[in-house]
């Protein structure tokens, strides 16, 4: 018995799946141009793959399956271009030998936000991280923000465990110093 020949219809697919495939993205690369060539980049590649789709699952997940192979290929792609060290030595004393916040630290300001205050500081934060060098960002990113584990951002970076230890203590002091400039000015 013969399978039925696919049809596809790639405009279905930019109506149907076009704005999940594209909030996905974007909130993986935090870059809206990066974001929508990834989901043109896994259109043309489901094109070019259609007859390994087997329809075994839906298309919409599918088509999730290759843009999320698709973003993994850009985190390696930022995760080669060089890394800049820059001002670590100016926040040392945020933080203690083992990585945690100082107590000092600590003591200049409440963690509690209110809703503008939420706003504001998700708006300086992605400000700093776009600040960081992209190695640096994409590891942050992964490991705080997405919380995936260790192992599973190295594999997806190719670093080993002791780099990836090193660049998540870089992009915190960067961030912090980041964040403690950008808002000292916002309240002055």
């Amino acid at each position: 018995m013969q399978d039925k020949p696919i049809k596809v219809d790639a405009v279905t697919w930019v109506d149907s799946y076009g704005d999940a495939l594209f909030a996905f993205a974007l909130s993986r690369l935090r870059d809206r141009s990066l974001a929508e060539e990834a989901v043109q980049e896994t259109f043309l590649s489901a094109l070019k793959s259609v007859d390994q789709y087997r329809q075994t699952g839906s298309e919409g997940a599918w088509l999730m399956g290759i843009l999320k192979r698709k973003v993994i290929d850009q985190f390696r792609a930022q995760s080669k271009q060089p890394l800049t060290l820059e001002n670590d030595s100016a926040v040392e004393s945020l933080f203690d030998k083992r990585g945690n916040w100082s107590k000092s630290a600590k003591a200049n300001g409440s963690m509690r936000l209110d809703a503008i205050e939420q706003e504001e500081f998700r708006v300086v934060f992605q400000d700093c991280l776009k600040k960081l060098p992209p190695t640096q960002a994409s590891t942050f990113w992964l490991r705080e923000v997405q919380q995936e584990s260790a192992e599973e951002v190295c594999k997806v970076l190719g670093i080993s465990t002791s780099n990836l230890w090193v660049l998540m203590h870089r992009a915190r002091l960067a961030l912090a110093e980041c964040m403690k400039t950008r808002l000292a000015m916002e309240n002055q």
